[in-house]
């Protein structure tokens, strides 16, 4: 393990730290899409939902063709400069339609999903510079033994967004309203709230935030992944897509990744639209509990499976992501099994769908934010996690739509529809259990 200086490890802090909480932020300000459908009622019901988030996600995954390799040129300071300045200007315009239709006297018709598909994937496009960049920045600051560890840390920047996202905003949604019920009235500051705390990061990270260790007094090193060895030059950025499509492993994570983003928010959104429901319907035993602590939950669930993953990986599997992958792949088949017989029992429901968000967020810590770094390189760390994080929303997108539609007519089939992209990530990561980087000899330049 690389030693690093007392001074180094708090500089590295100070720069990753508001990097994270940028991260988290942004999250806050992407799934506060879920929160705002189960108050909006027939404005937003679940199949227009499916939709605008469904568009939103392969907004996202598309426009990582493009901000990955750019970022790869301009830098992480630069591709998260411009996602959050982006997603706040977003959020603001999503809160400010809200607003208005809200406000519109009762009984008017009114049909908001073409604005809000508009307006939620420009939010999603500038969301998709967040992941390359975080990785693209740390890549630099890693050293390759480290970065298991640094998964978790990945893991838990994306939990405390889940708990911003669904906790926080409920407890606005209350703040807002005077009666402290749900309803449509003070909706709008879902999306104001991550918009005030993305322009304030926003500025923060402009004074703080550096690329690489040099431009902030200290020595640049050899993180020992698919970038050692090379000298520092930006290399083109067809050179680079064409190694990372051309590279197996990288592929078949981006195919895992593709199931991840189903299962993920396959029961992250899910869960919430259908205790809503029960709740309504006057069945609070488990549901209430789950559902008003959800954004706790998965943050726990989130910091737990990123730490573990992360931990083991460096610790029992000399630093190879797929192995503890394959095992968190393999518990959430079971537990997506055993959702089935329990569906409608809250608090059983409740257990099941967090040991599935315990193995989902893990494996995606140690997938995206860890094997990208490794794989991609420091040099092509963006690219690879645009293409990885990508395919996770090719998933999220084909599962908004495809929930949308089935839970319209029965829920039995929601985990139904779960179950075989969990057993297909075994299969997948089963293929390439010993896989590790390789690194160019620093003598053969």
């Amino acid at each position: 393990m690389i030693q690093h200086s007392q001074a180094f490890k708090v500089r590295r802090f100070i720069n990753w730290f508001p990097l994270g909480l940028s991260y988290a932020l942004l999250y806050m300000g992407r799934y506060n899409l879920t929160v705002s459908q189960t108050v909006l009622g027939n404005l937003m019901p679940k199949d227009a939902f499916g939709t605008i988030f469904g568009v939103g996600a392969w907004v996202y995954a598309i426009a990582f063709l493009i901000n990955g390799p750019l970022t790869d040129k301009i830098g992480g300071k630069r591709g998260i400069l411009i996602g959050v300045f982006g997603a706040a200007i977003s959020n603001l315009l999503m809160g400010l339609y809200i607003h208005y239709a809200v406000s519109l006297p009762p009984g008017t018709n009114i049909n908001i999903v073409p604005v809000f598909v508009a307006l939620y994937a420009m939010n999603m496009y500038f969301q998709s510079y967040g992941a390359v960049a975080i990785v693209k920045v740390n890549a630099h600051w890693f050293h390759v033994r480290e970065r298991g560890t640094f998964s978790g840390i990945f893991g838990i920047m994306i939990s405390t967004g889940l708990f911003l996202a669904f906790d926080v905003s409920e407890k606005i949604l209350k703040m807002v309203h005077k009666s402290g019920s749900y309803d449509a009235e003070g909706v709008w500051w879902v999306f104001f709230a991550p918009s005030i705390l993305l322009f304030t990061f926003f500025l923060i990270e402009l004074f703080v935030l550096k690329d690489k260790p040099s431009q902030a007094g200290f020595e640049d090193f050899d993180t020992q992944d698919a970038s050692s060895g090379e000298d520092d030059k930006a290399p083109p950025i067809f050179d680079v897509l064409k190694k990372i499509l051309t590279n197996k492993i990288i592929l078949t994570i981006a195919l895992v990744e593709f199931c991840t983003g189903v299962l993920r928010n396959g029961v992250m959104h899910w869960f919430k639209i259908f205790a809503k429901e029960h709740i309504r319907a006057g069945d609070t035993a488990g549901w209430q509990y789950v559902n008003d602590n959800w954004g706790l939950m998965l943050m726990i669930a989130g910091i737990t499976g990123g730490m573990i993953a992360g931990v083991v990986s460096d610790k029992f599997f000399q630093s190879r992501r797929p192995p503890v992958a394959a095992i968190l792949y393999a518990v959430m088949f079971f537990a997506v099994i055993l959702m089935i017989p329990f569906l409608h029992n809250g608090w059983v429901l409740g257990l099941m769908v967090f040991l599935v968000s315990i193995c989902v967020i893990g494996t995606h810590g140690v997938l995206s934010g860890t094997a990208t770094m490794d794989f991609g390189g420091r040099k092509g760390a963006a690219t690879a996690v645009g293409i990885i994080d990508g395919f996770v929303y090719l998933g999220t997108g084909f599962q908004s739509l495809a929930l949308g539609f089935i839970t319209m007519r029965n829920w039995l089939f929601w985990p139904v529809f779960l179950a075989p992209f969990a057993l297909i990530g075994v299969f997948l990561l089963s293929r390439i259990w010993n896989a590790t980087p390789l690194k160019k000899s620093a003598s053969s330049h």
